[in-house]
């Protein structure tokens, strides 16, 4: 009989060295287009602490180390979000921040279509306005 190995997210993306370099690179993105401005500008102007628990988060939601958990606690991710207005627009442009830097970081094409299936729907369940 043979036993099957399940692959997670993050050992397929490439660990932590690329986690970083995606969430890195996703800020950057955010920062810099002019039509990333609603989505920007729910964050403080130093991204760094945004970088940091993206990234933390991110490595336990793929499968990895549980980074976030360990610090912070259960990521509730939809109560944390409560106090910041999102709607569809900066729904929209997150993930267009986080779809261009998967095309730019992950290497995978199959792996960048189901991320960014997941991102949706986690993107999708943040929004608390209805426009």
């Amino acid at each position: 009989m043979q036993v099957e190995t399940m692959v997670t997210h993050y050992e397929r993306i490439g660990g932590e060295e690329v986690v970083r370099r995606l969430v890195h690179r996703f800020y950057e993105l955010m920062n810099e287009l002019p039509e990333a401005w609603e989505v920007r500008k729910l964050h403080h102007e130093d991204l760094t602490g945004s970088e940091e628990k993206l990234f933390k988060f991110l490595s336990g939601w793929m499968g990895g180390p549980q980074l976030y958990v360990e610090q912070y606690g259960h990521p509730r991710l939809r109560f944390r979000h409560l106090p910041f207005a999102i709607g569809i627009q900066e729904r929209d442009q997150w993930l267009m921040c986080m779809d261009q830097a998967m095309r730019e970081i992950v290497e995978d094409e199959r792996l960048r279509r189901e991320l960014s299936a997941a991102f949706a729907q986690v993107a999708n369940h943040m929004r608390n306005r209805p426009e």
